[in-house]
């Protein structure tokens, strides 16, 4: 322990981290690999394209398919000799497609009529197909319909501008875009990747490159194989998200199908405001500059001299408003480093964060392992520190706490339809109140909500460390505890004081053990034998629940974090789990590569696209490159890629890397492994 300690707590100011010099590296000159792809006579998938076994539907199939009132995938393809709008029903799986070639019978008249009739689903439809096929039923030949692509795609004009530039409005046609209901930020094709679809194809040719018959055939067979089954793909996942988005729509009498958590938040408290005040709610401008200060609650209080100095230099902090709207902390607070005992402590806008690394914890007869979480953790701390934002009034406060006690009662009474809705409304206001775009928009409101959160944390971890009581990691809105068993009735009672004094609910999860490569990145086991992962290790494929958890990362090496935690939880040595698993999924990696991935092999090259999927093999030559650089895509030696999925497990897995990988892991983790 320091000479200069009190207790468990250092005098002196938190440290400041100080940036390292990095070292320069000479790299070796790497040239780009040929361009084969854009060569006239690429064709590549030719035969499969021609024979593209998909069935059509006929006019009395797409009329029955009107009346069973079927969902159709849509999606299409803009080039400068060819436009193709292609609709696949959700139920039968069939086809219809049109084409507008300088040859073709381009039918406008049908094309509209099961627009008109039929509910949508596409992805980024609202954005790009929806307005460019509106463009299309007009009369606009190839030229005009790649004109407002390029508005839209190269010139990042809104679709209402580039329709308004053209003389056509846009109908009222039933769609619901995918793209928002997502989880994430990602291309269909990453998501295809993320949940496994038979083909990770992209587009194979430059957009503004005229097509010859060959190629359309090759476009068409893409556009129905890989972007109409991965749409299907997405639209199975999020379904449970879809029929949330219905209720809620109904209940609001707004159409929140298309909308993020976020974006239905905003929706539904712009609604409640108007019901209440009968006014709309407009957004706010705050210039740029603009300053505020912390203003501390009654109850946040320390006891030891570090944390009484954190609060002051907090206190006596200016934040900011960025070019962005958005606030950073300033570096007096971003460059704090809370010692507390064994543990580190950071703040961020983000939330508390402890800065572990490589640490396993267990209970065992001396010790149990205890996670407590807050509940509703930041809304509870905008509702009992009465916080809203200053142009909409208290008024916002009414609405807000009204949607939490409708959940509140909806949870009591087993409707999870609306507790989940409402769910949605709590949690995805938060983030919007630090967009310049929204009508709740108040930088004011996020100092003082996550400021409040993470010092409240602090409190307790202070309190429990001077009992004596260690806390092993901390994360936004919870802690873990470690502490001795003839200590869990001290536990119990300081965290329900602290309960008291915050206005706080917690929640407990029981663990075994944990294992960290850090706060974000860690492998906890429970004593029933399940797992909670999370980052790196997090497993979403094996949640046979929460689907579209799935498309929140991509696949790296999962038969690797299987092993692991088969490892950890039944002792199964992790060369015999991954030697005998016969699921390629589990060994598939997938990432986006920007500008295009090309595998250069000894004696061709391959296209490969934007997103790619591989699995390491045994000797495999050739490198996965950079199209435009040349570079080395990282961690792509060894790796061969699978953009179709094989129909039997492939015979030259390379076991070797993936067991590699799996050591690698138990030893980020701190956990011994001991064959």
């Amino acid at each position: 322990m320091r000479k200069d300690a009190v207790g468990l707590f250092w005098e002196d100011v938190p440290h400041v981290i100080r940036s390292e010099k990095k070292k320069q590296k000479v790299k070796a000159k790497v040239e780009p690999p040929e361009p084969v792809w854009l060569s006239p006579d690429y064709l590549p998938n030719l035969e499969e394209a021609q024979n593209m076994q998909v069935p059509l539907m006929n006019d009395m199939e797409l009329l029955a398919a009107c009346g069973n009132k079927e969902r159709l995938l849509f999606d299409i393809e803009t080039y400068p000799n060819y436009f193709l709008a292609s609709f696949r029903s959700v139920v039968s799986g069939k086809l219809v497609y049109f084409e507008m070639t300088k040859d073709s019978n381009f039918e406008a008249g049908k094309l509209k009529w099961i627009l008109d009739n039929f509910t949508t689903v596409g992805f980024n439809s609202l954005n790009y197909d929806l307005p460019i096929t509106a463009l299309a039923v007009n009369g606009a030949n190839n030229g005009l319909l790649k004109q407002a692509s390029d508005m839209i795609v190269a010139q990042q004009m809104r679709p209402s501008d580039v329709l308004k530039h053209f003389g056509v409005k846009m109908p009222a046609w039933d769609n619901i875009d995918l793209i928002e209901v997502a989880p994430s930020f990602s291309s269909l094709k990453i998501y295809g990747g993320r949940l496994h679809t038979p083909r990770l194809e992209d587009l194979p040719f430059e957009v503004n490159q005229n097509l010859s018959r060959e190629q359309m055939d090759i476009v068409k067979w893409y556009n129905v194989e890989a972007d109409l089954v991965a749409t299907g793909f997405l639209h199975q996942t999020l379904q449970e998200h879809l029929n949330l988005r219905y209720a809620m729509s109904n209940e609001e009498g707004v159409d929140l199908r298309s909308k993020s958590d976020a974006q239905i938040a905003e929706a539904v408290i712009a609604a409640e405001y108007y019901r209440a005040t009968g006014r709309r709610a407009k957004r706010v401008e705050i210039p740029v500059g603009t300053q505020y200060r912390y203003d501390t609650p009654h109850f946040i209080k320390f006891q030891t001299p570090l944390m009484q100095r954190a609060l002051q230099i907090i206190q006596n902090s200016v934040f900011e408003v960025g070019e962005s709207g958005s606030i950073d902390l300033p570096p007096s607070i971003k460059n704090l480093m809370l010692e507390i005992n064994t543990s580190v402590y950071r703040m961020g806008i983000g939330g508390l964060h402890s800065t572990e690394k490589c640490q396993s914890v267990k209970e065992d007869e001396e010790y149990i392992l205890r996670d407590k979480d807050v509940t509703s953790f930041y809304p509870y701390i905008i509702l009992n520190q009465g916080l809203y934002p200053e142009h909409l009034g208290p008024i916002f406060l009414q609405i807000y706490r009204a949607i939490v006690n409708r959940r509140v009662d909806a949870k009591a009474r087993g409707d999870k339809v609306v507790a989940d809705s409402l769910k949605i409304v709590i949690n995805g206001s938060y983030g919007k109140f630090g967009s310049k775009y929204s009508i709740v928009y108040s930088p004011k409101l996020i100092i003082q909500t996550t400021l409040t959160g993470q010092l409240s944390l602090l409190m307790l971890i202070e309190r429990l460390e001077l009992a004596g009581i260690r806390v092993v990691s901390a994360n936004t809105d919870g802690i873990v505890i470690h502490c001795k068993r003839t200590m869990q009735d001290t536990m119990e009672a300081i965290v329900k004081q602290w309960e008291i004094d915050c206005a706080f609910q917690t929640e407990e999860t029981v663990y075994s053990a944990i294992y960290s490569r850090d706060v974000n990145n860690y492998i906890a086991v429970k004593p029933d034998g399940s797992v909670k992962t999370k980052g790196a290790f997090a497993n979403p494929w094996s949640d046979t629940k929460n689907l579209a958890d799935r498309l929140k990362k991509n696949p790296t090496n999962i038969v690797c974090i299987d092993a692991v935690c088969s490892y950890l939880t039944t002792g199964r040595l992790v060369d015999d789990y991954i030697l005998n698993c016969k699921d390629i999924s589990k060994f598939l990696t997938v990432r986006s590569v920007t500008g295009g991935a090309v595998k250069v092999y000894p004696d061709k090259t391959d296209y490969l696209g934007k997103s790619i999927r591989w699995y390491y093999a045994n000797n495999m030559d050739g490198e996965i490159v950079y199209a435009k650089s040349g570079k080395k895509v990282p961690r792509t030696d060894g790796a061969k890629p699978c953009l179709t999925l094989p129909s039997e497990f492939p015979d030259d897995i390379n076991h070797t890397w993936y067991i590699e990988e799996a050591h690698k892991i138990l030893k980020e983790i701190g956990a011994v492994h001991e064959n």
